[in-house]
């Protein structure tokens, strides 16, 4: 039989009238036992009834655990920021698979639960090779770089591992299509950027320790120069999210190994 139920319109009417909360478990969503004067059919409960639901309602509330807690969380927080980044779904589910691993060891006590959100976010990115930026994500998520490199170190060395996932950081190969195409050049361009930082690398160009960024904007910076399609330092600079000094000194190292 279906009981009386009106239309909630405010936020407390729709506390009021609820009955299920999300729970993050296979087994789907949690019944809520309301503090209700009437039963589904309309009859009103007695003295004793609003007492047992009472008490009933109080046990229910005390099974929370505290990994619950720290779902309900961080759950809306990630699937904000995978949307505000433009994320697509499936490193979503890998970054989710990653953090429910860190909760359940209990890598957040104590810890800040957004540096590990986002840390588990740019793992996921890393191991799916997806063209996003450490920075990108810290800055979409608020959190200061350091304490998303540390939540990150814990997750490489602790989690990952369980999860038979690989870590891949990224190279410059990758980051120069994504510069590339940020500033609008065409694909020749992109191309020729490729070639030039794959020529300088078998001359003897060392990039170890050397930031990717770095050295793919230097290699877009020369190949857009020799073209019709020149941009500024300032703009390059920008888009990579590196200093013009550090954009003229790879130019010079990567220029040294082209002739």
């Amino acid at each position: 039989m279906v009981g009386n139920e009106r239309r909630a319109y405010t936020v407390e009417e729709v506390n009021k009238r609820r009955r299920t909360e999300p729970r993050w478990r296979e087994f789907g969503p949690r019944t809520m036992l309301p503090n209700s004067k009437i039963d589904s059919k309309g009859r009103l409960i007695n003295a004793k009834g609003k007492t047992l639901f009472s008490r009933l309602s109080k046990i229910q509330n005390s099974l929370i655990s505290s990994i619950e807690r720290n779902f309900w969380e961080a759950k809306p927080k990630l699937k904000m920021l995978t949307s505000k980044l433009n994320i697509p779904e499936y490193i979503k589910e890998t970054a989710w698979k990653i953090y429910s691993v860190v909760a359940r060891k209990k890598l957040t006590m104590g810890r800040s639960i957004d540096g590990f959100i986002a840390a588990s976010l740019y793992a996921a990115i890393r191991v799916h090779e997806f063209p996003r930026l450490l920075e990108e994500v810290c800055d979409a998520s608020m959190t200061p770089r350091r304490t998303v490199h540390r939540s990150l170190g814990m997750i490489v060395k602790e989690v990952l591992p369980e999860l038979n996932l690989r870590y891949k950081p990224i190279t410059a190969e990758q980051l120069v299509f994504r510069f590339g195409n940020d500033l609008d050049l065409p694909m020749e361009v992109q191309k020729k950027a490729i070639d030039m930082l794959q020529v300088a690398s078998k001359n003897g160009l060392l990039r170890t320790g050397k930031d990717p960024k770095g050295l793919a904007a230097s290699v877009i910076y020369m190949a857009a120069k020799s073209s019709d399609c020149r941009k500024t330092q300032a703009e390059v600079s920008a888009v990579a999210k590196v200093t013009e000094v550090t954009l003229r000194s790879r130019s010079k190292q990567i220029r040294l190994k082209l002739v």
